[in-house]
């Protein structure tokens, strides 16, 4: 299964790719990369990256190469319904999920078939947006494959009024009248869509935003475009699960969230309040990074590393989150 590479955005030398079929039928597409050959006797294990909501595996080129900087070995997936992927619905273009325990489904094959067999552990999750709720979901479920967990901007809840109940009932209402595999009215809900780069709710870095822009005028066919009715009525169903107040008591092992301070596509209030109840957890604000920090000009970027390096054992020791400049925790 070929990668797409373009001159902005070259794949990383030695991918290894394929696809592998879930327990229900779907097909996920891969890819892996092994720690760089200078780093072989002194494994750090590997880093699972998992995307966000409408992503695919080439936009993360840039980080699989800083993890394999740092001496780990990358392995990512493309959701089902996402990148190339099976899709959902007849139309491809329709971002689509009956229920998020769907994508847990996607986590266990892609550990089971792709990263425990042939990645050196231990594992460790950086998940963004969508991805790391499903982690979340993941850890709550006891399934521990991950040391730690690293979430950039995760899908806790959405910002008012996008998360209010009016808007929820309708999704629910909507969905049980046949209209689950319908656009979401209006579409557009997480803002994901943007007229240009001036208006655009992802990133503040034009070279970024034009680099990821590129990858889908070289292939259309990896991208997706609003969620369905369903897909939201899931979200909202995981939201609600996570508002439980003994919720995040229940996931045990080490998480840090890292929240986007400019964020208007996930609620980054939402996520310290989420963070603040976790055993484990440790949060972290980037003051005026969009809701892609990995996407971000290199001002955010560099934050989000230090934090990285400071909580994932085996990465270089840097600040710690609270020596930071211009971050707050």
């Amino acid at each position: 299964m070929k990668l797409v590479s373009t001159p902005g955005n070259p794949c990383p030398d030695g991918a290894v790719t394929g696809m592998i079929q879930t327990p229900d039928g779907v097909a996920l597409r891969f890819a892996r990369w092994d720690s760089p050959a200078d780093a072989k006797e002194d494994i750090k294990g590997t880093v699972c990256v998992f995307t966000g909501r409408s992503e695919f595996i080439e936009k993360y080129f840039e980080t699989v190469r800083e993890l394999r900087q740092r001496g780990f070995a990358v392995a990512v997936m493309d959701w089902r319904g996402q990148g190339h992927s099976s899709r959902q619905l007849p139309d491809p273009r329709k971002g689509h999920v009956v229920r998020f325990s769907d994508f847990e489904i996607d986590v266990a094959t892609f550990m089971q078939h792709v990263v425990v067999p042939h990645c050196p552990p231990p594992y460790y999750a950086l998940a963004h947006s969508m991805g790391g709720a499903v982690m979340l979901r993941v850890a709550h479920a006891r399934k521990r494959w991950f040391e730690r967990m690293v979430l950039a901007a995760p899908l806790i809840d959405l910002p008012q009024p996008r998360s209010s109940w009016p808007l929820r009932l309708l999704m629910r209402t909507l969905r049980r009248t046949g209209f689950g595999d319908s656009y979401v009215p209006g579409s557009n809900v997480d803002r994901t869509r943007a007229s240009g780069f001036p208006d655009n709710p992802l990133t503040s870095d034009p070279g970024r935003y034009a680099r990821n822009a590129a990858i889908l005028e070289q292939d259309s066919t990896l991208g997706i475009g609003s969620p369905t009715v369903a897909w939201l009525d899931a979200a909202f169903d995981t939201v609600i699960e996570f508002r439980a107040a003994d919720y995040a008591s229940h996931i045990g092992q080490p998480v840090l969230m890292v929240a986007a301070g400019a964020d208007t596509v996930v609620s980054a209030t939402t996520i310290k309040e989420f963070a603040a109840r976790l055993p484990a957890g440790s949060h972290l604000v980037i003051e005026g990074a969009r809701h892609e920090i990995l996407q971000e000009a290199d001002l955010y970027r560099e934050q989000f590393w230090a934090a990285f390096d400071a909580f994932v054992p085996g990465a270089p020791v840097r600040a710690a989150p609270e020596a930071i400049p211009g971050a707050s925790i």
